[in-house]
């Protein structure tokens, strides 16, 4: 797993670290972890067909589109 090395941090920045940290019952290197990944991740999982959706009755709505869902199993490509 790679590691991060943080340089140059101010006394005040790890004092507070180290108390939010103690108010979560982490260590502060969990507590940076956990900031970090609530940062670069989004909050939930974009999911394609709900934003499209949800586009879509921004503009005006799908309702009156017929789609044709396969019931059949899905099969791979048969090269023989």
């Amino acid at each position: 797993m790679p590691s991060l090395t943080i340089r140059n941090l101010s006394e005040e920045i790890h004092r507070a670290l180290r108390l939010r940290a103690a108010r979560h019952g982490r260590s502060t290197e969990a507590e940076v972890r956990t900031i970090i990944e609530d940062t670069v991740r989004p909050p939930k999982r974009l999911k394609i067909g709900s934003e499209i959706r949800r586009i879509a009755r921004t503009a005006g709505g799908m309702d009156e589109l017929d789609f044709d869902r396969r019931s059949s199993e899905i099969r791979g490509a048969d090269f023989t």
